[in-house]
């Protein structure tokens, strides 16, 4: 076999293993790193818990949150959340993060939620980007046949607030969950 022979077989001998190499990677990876981060988690909880049993601090943690919401679910507890939602929002600097992190905790799972309206919005001609309506009308801040409109960051838990004429708004007629997987996995996923 000549030098020129073995070159072009050790070269795509190199090829396929590294093409196997990737697709072992693309199988194993987000194994690997669900398996890590689910781990971590428990492991942090736990020692904030100081427990010896693994994996308990995170059960302990999850039967809490259930058990405080179906407490904030019960005519009886009611009250005393009002309450506390009350003091919380009235403390300075305290009402801008525990406000903000409630109407958004409320905008994807609480009964208030935002993003049900999907809609797609041209930006130039012929470049469109997907986001959810969140203001119908922004008169309020002297705005009139302007719309808010939230555009999420694709594998990340963020995005922006844009103003949009609506005359550059399409509605996009499907479920709004589907939608926001289909954008934060970059347009990886197919929308059923």
């Amino acid at each position: 076999m000549s030098n020129e022979k073995i070159k072009n077989s050790a070269s795509q001998t190199f090829k396929k293993v590294l093409t196997y190499f990737l697709k072992g990677l693309l199988v194993t990876l987000p194994l690997i790193i669900t398996f890590k981060l689910v781990s971590g988690i428990i492991e942090w909880i736990d020692s904030l818990l100081l427990l010896d049993i693994p994996g308990l601090g995170f059960g302990i943690v999850v039967i809490s949150v259930i058990i405080i919401g179906w407490g904030g679910s019960n005519i009886i507890t009611k009250p005393f959340l009002n309450l506390m939602d009350d003091f919380f929002s009235k403390l300075p600097f305290i009402k801008i993060i525990y406000t903000s992190v409630k109407e958004l905790m409320e905008a994807f799972v609480g009964d208030k939620k935002k993003f049900t309206k999907p809609v797609v919005v041209e930006f130039t001609v012929g470049i469109f980007k997907p986001g959810f309506i969140t203001q119908d009308d922004l008169i309020e801040i002297n705005q009139p046949g302007i719309v808010g409109v939230y555009f999420p960051h694709s594998y990340a838990f963020s995005g922006n607030l844009f103003f949009v004429d609506k005359s550059k708004i399409k509605p996009y007629d499907g479920n709004s969950t589907e939608f926001m997987k289909f954008i934060v996995s970059g347009g990886v996923i197919t929308i059923d």
